[in-house]
């Protein structure tokens, strides 16, 4: 009983033969053992998706057994049973349901709608293993921590629900039959990126794609490469190599431009890259150019389809291959359409997609966390500019240190992933924020972490602004000066004031930088309607718009817009029986694919060129 009270204190999370050990794990970062493999998605896999077993653990009793001395018996061993056996065993995968992977379970089952806690997965394969390989368990994302064993033998944690990673399992496979446990746990954390309050569905589970990657022993794990903003005629970069002899070559072509080049390997495992490329067509939103691009090192070889583009800000300007451009767009949640729950397929991806560009969008913001990788993959090809976002959101602990290493290690994880999709316009380090000086100082650290990280992208966040008297707005963040894009939320007609208040508002942005409105609207049943006057009527949340576009058109600064958002998505906070029912109702789009009448303004405003760039 003494020892479970303490596990309990612990979160059950602490796997160690002593409390020291625990004690020491609580000091350190809960995830361990993982990477990123960029262009995993690009490797040689052996798919994990389709039905595995689950058992629901609100109490994490499977963690340990508290019938055994052995500290490391646990369900993760997978000990079968049968009727009759004498061992005493309290679980059994093989006998238990199943969920889909990927897939969150709170759409599966009505029973774990609401349920916040930690679950166990298990799934049984057949693996042939292969002499010079390593093998890496890749997993699109877990929500929000997870534990992972191979054969019984652990492998790797993560925290982070948003964000790609891979622990290697090389060593734990076996030629032939294998099993693969994972404990996953959505429980809200008062010191996790996000933290406890959200404004959409905490949906737990393996809720991306879950696959086996197999590379040589020495790899490419990651690139760099991209388009110099001096001439746009050249490619640069670098290719980090893993397990390579310094002076060892790589080798980088775009074969369609019959261009190629070598680099030879530095005592880091990097080597620098510089590629002309006479001819190159950049990357447009109206021409989303892709070219296949081949790297290899030693054995290793990656194939990818790659766009490359310059962007910029210069004075209030925003410049797509050195010229101006004015950012058309929505926010979009990863929620999936009309059977609802976390967006995971490429159906759901193209009709999110498909439905932005019908409205005339040449950018989307994808909020408010890194979206499945499916996601940016399309922006690629369709010609979608991307605001891409960590879930530093709201009132998160902006004073604890091991928050920021959270903040980080999410952002290091998105921006590998992501760093080589032409898409990608803008990093957003946060979301309505206060505007306190640790917060200031926590996101000044995150805006420096993304330009160590990748400086050819815009560093934004979205930021609240402030009332200077009953007509006046005022956009002052003094985070505004580190970032390269002030992005603003407003409200006005929603949450102060009616549509027609936007019709005399003056703003003052104290900055000389390109502004993005990174939402605003209102909220809207699908089929009620009503007098403009009357909320939750289509025509009242069309009368916002009807408002707001002409307001922020006066507004200098203003380069672009991503109202809040495409579609309806599911939020516990969102209550009124009738309306609501647990959903954000501020879509442009019900969540069963009803356009509503705000649709049709937006599409009309962006369709006649709505804040052109001249």
């Amino acid at each position: 009983m003494g020892r479970f009270v303490v596990l309990s204190a612990l979160g059950l999370w602490l796997l160690g033969a002593s409390m020291e050990a625990q004690e020491a794990a609580l000091e350190a970062p809960f995830t361990q053992g993982t990477t990123v493999i960029e262009g995993a998605d690009r490797r040689p896999q052996t798919s994990l998706d389709g039905a595995w077993h689950v058992i629901e653990d609100p109490y994490f009793t499977g963690l340990y057994s508290f019938h055994h001395e052995e500290k490391k018996d646990g369900w993760f061993l997978n000990l079968p049973w049968q009727q009759g056996d004498q061992k005493l065993v309290e679980y059994s995968f093989a006998h238990s349901p199943t969920l889909r992977v990927p897939g969150d379970w709170n759409t599966q089952r009505d029973s774990l709608f609401f349920y916040e806690g930690p679950m166990w997965y298990e799934r049984d394969f057949t693996y042939h293993v292969s002499a010079g390989k390593r093998v890496f368990l890749h997993v699109g994302a877990a929500n929000y921590k997870s534990l992972w064993w191979v054969n019984g033998q652990k492998v790797c944690q993560h925290e982070g629900g948003f964000t790609t990673y891979d622990c290697e399992v090389t060593a734990q496979l076996k030629d032939g039959a294998n099993f693969v446990v994972a404990a996953v746990d959505n429980t809200r954390h008062a010191d996790g990126v996000p933290t406890l309050q959200t404004d959409w569905w905490n949906y737990g589970g393996l809720t991306r794609s879950v696959s086996l990657v197999e590379v040589p022993t020495s790899y490419i794990t990651g690139y760099d490469l991209h388009l110099d903003r001096a001439t746009r005629t050249r490619l640069e970069g670098w290719v980090q190599v893993v397990g390579a002899v310094a002076g060892e070559t790589v080798t980088v072509s775009v074969p369609e431009l019959k261009g190629n080049t070598s680099a030879v390997v530095g005592p880091d495992g990097r080597a620098l890259v510089s590629l002309a490329v006479p001819g190159l067509q950049a990357w447009t939103p109206e021409a989303p150019k892709l070219y296949t691009v081949e790297l290899a090192a030693g054995s290793d070889a990656v194939h990818e389809q790659m766009g490359f583009k310059t962007i910029e800000a210069r004075g209030t300007e925003i410049l797509l291959n050195g010229k101006p451009i004015f950012l058309r767009g929505v926010s979009i949640h990863a929620e999936a359409p009309y059977r609802t729950g976390r967006a995971d397929t490429e159906k759901d991806v193209t009709t999110l997609l498909g439905w932005a560009k019908e409205l005339g969008c040449n950018y989307v913001r994808l909020a408010h966390y890194p979206h499945d990788e499916l996601m940016t993959r399309a922006a690629d090809r369709m010609g979608l500019l991307v605001w891409s976002e960590i879930p530093t959101y709201w009132a998160i602990e902006f004073s604890n240190p091991a928050v920021l290493a959270k903040a980080k290690q999410q952002l290091g994880e998105e921006i590998a992933r992501d760093r080589n999709k032409a898409s990608i316009g803008l990093w957003s380090i946060a979301n309505e924020t206060p505007a306190t000086e640790a917060r200031t100082r926590f996101l000044t650290e995150l805006a420096g972490e993304v330009r160590r990280l990748d400086d050819q992208r815009l560093v934004t966040a979205a930021l609240l602004v402030r009332s200077a008297g009953p007509n006046e707005k005022v956009v002052d963040d003094r985070l505004g000066a580190v970032l390269d894009v002030i992005g603003m939320n407003e409200y006005i007609g929603w949450y102060e004031g009616r549509p027609e208040t936007a019709d005399t508002m003056r703003w003052t942005v104290a900055y000389q930088k390109p502004v993005v409105v990174s939402e605003f609207g209102g909220g809207a049943k699908a089929g009620l309607h009503g007098a403009a006057g009357e909320r939750w009527t289509e025509e009242y949340e069309a009368s916002i718009y009807e408002h707001t576009l002409p307001m922020l058109a006066k507004i200098p600064q203003v380069r672009g817009m991503s109202p809040w958002i495409l579609m309806d998505f599911r939020s516990p906070s969102r209550q009124l029986p009738g309306v609501q029912d647990y959903f954000n109702r501020k879509g442009l789009i019900s969540d069963q694919g009803q356009k509503k009448a705000a649709f049709g303004v937006l599409q009309q405003a962006y369709r006649a060129g709505y804040g052109r760039a001249e």
